[in-house]
């Protein structure tokens, strides 16, 4: 059974690590359900519920930093409300689409709501430019949440 638990740990983490990186996968999410079966596996000997909460806390933080940077991003760049909500649903979107769909899903779901507001394409191109900025900014926060947590779990773990 350990080594069933072990096997389940070390595809949910491979798989959150990717999906830090590729849009489709949660994998904040991921990397946190591996973390706790590593856990159980060895019967939360070395790692315990305060250190799990801390590391699913941190998950729940890296999950929302792609969607609050996209519209943050916007924002930045002076985008309206109708822009921010056309980024964060274009995020959304995109995320079928890949990889060039989440470059693009941002910045075109903030073009089409700034254009919706505003009648100049230049600042709408901004905000969608602000929007693409912001999921840039959105992914580097949960890949530095994702080492975090990793890193966490060794320091508890190990030491």
């Amino acid at each position: 059974m350990t080594v069933l638990l072990w096997l389940l740990a070390i595809l949910l983490i491979g798989a959150g690590l990717v999906g830090l990186v590729l849009p489709p996968l949660p994998g904040p999410l991921l990397l946190f359900a591996g973390l706790w079966v590593a856990a159980w596996a060895e019967g939360f000997a070395h790692v315990g519920m305060f250190t799990l909460v801390v590391l699913g806390v941190m998950a729940a933080l890296a999950s929302l930093a792609d969607f609050i940077a996209g519209a943050f991003g916007a924002r930045r760049y002076g985008a309206s409300a109708r822009s921010i909500t056309g980024a964060a649903l274009g995020a959304l979107v995109g995320l079928f689409f890949g990889l060039p769909g989440l470059l693009l899903g941002p910045f075109i779901g903030a073009l089409v709501g700034e254009l919706s507001t505003r009648s100049g394409l230049p600042a709408a191109a901004r905000a969608g430019w602000g929007a693409t900025v912001g999921l840039a900014i959105g992914v580097a926060a949960k890949l530095a949440f994702g080492i975090a947590m990793v890193g966490l779990f060794l320091l508890v773990r190990f030491f």
